[in-house]
């Protein structure tokens, strides 16, 4: 069997955008985490697919919201990505500049593209909860992508 250190190392050379998925509490409160584990699954309909770990803090509260917004973030957006990794939940959204989609999900200002999703369904993936969101919103603006490569966070090439 694959140990876990060495599949993380393998899989740490296939590069992947990063992203905030985001959303609201109960009480109306953003909540949300750093995520490259995010893909699009299909275009009619138009479906994306998210994976979050079972201990992540936002985990269920993103379940029991019904939705959430995917901001894919920019290449001078590498800050707000470790914050999103690393910081206390509850400071997470301290500062950030963000609006609300049409189902209420927080989206980053500044962000490349940002989609929002309604949960269609919640699969199981090992650790991690693999959440198929049906697109109901989404758009993108010119720019560079940051990326994570290696373990390692990356803007553009200079």
């Amino acid at each position: 069997m694959v140990g876990e250190a060495r599949f993380r190392r393998v899989m740490g050379h296939f590069a992947t955008g990063i992203t905030v998925v985001a959303s609201r509490d109960h009480d109306g409160v953003p909540m949300g985490l750093t995520v490259n584990a995010f893909t699009s699954v299909s275009l009619t309909p138009p479906l994306v697919l998210v994976c979050i770990h079972k201990q992540a803090e936002a985990h269920d509260l993103l379940l029991e919201s019904g939705h959430f917004g995917v901001s894919v973030l920019a290449s001078d957006q590498g800050e707000l990505a470790m914050a999103f990794a690393e910081e206390d939940p509850e400071n997470r959204f301290q500062g950030v500049g963000i609006r609300d989609g049409a189902l209420g999900s927080p989206l980053i200002e500044g962000a490349l593209a940002w989609i929002e999703c309604q949960i269609e369904e919640v699969l199981p993936g090992g650790d991690h909860s693999i959440l198929l969101g049906r697109v109901v919103e989404c758009d993108a603006e010119d720019g560079d992508p940051i990326l994570f490569f290696k373990g390692v966070v990356r803007g553009p090439p200079q």
